[in-house]
């Protein structure tokens, strides 16, 4: 079982940017999209889901997707004529399919920092 799993957290206030939605997709290498997984951070800004190795392939390529436009727009930070981002996009591998994928985000409306850990 693959697990992949993030922390989110709100640079500009230092809050836990919780429901934020969440999507991950498998790209393949033909190019084939697969929608694996939608949802959303909890109250503490934390999704964790789980994908069984028979389903991980180690040879497409991933994406985590975290729509923050709106989480911001409802929180009303930082400058609504300036705020540029809706989504943060991080592109990834699985080349274990029984691997622990960990990428914590701190979020601002303009700016965002991700790491991995594994």
């Amino acid at each position: 079982m693959a697990t992949i799993s993030t922390h989110t957290l709100n640079s500009v206030d230092g809050t836990h940017a919780g429901t934020i939605p969440v999507s991950i997709i498998q790209i393949a290498q033909d190019e084939t999209r697969t929608v694996v997984f939608v949802g959303e951070t909890d109250a503490g800004g934390r999704l964790v889901h789980e994908i069984p190795a028979a389903e991980v392939d180690t040879k497409a390529d991933h994406e985590l997707v975290l729509l923050i436009g709106p989480y911001f727009e409802d929180r009303e930070l930082g400058d609504p004529n300036g705020r540029a981002l809706k989504e943060v996009i991080v592109r990834f591998q699985m080349p274990d399919p029984e691997g622990r994928y960990h990428m914590p985000f701190m979020l601002a409306p303009n700016s965002y920092s991700v790491w991995s850990s594994r």
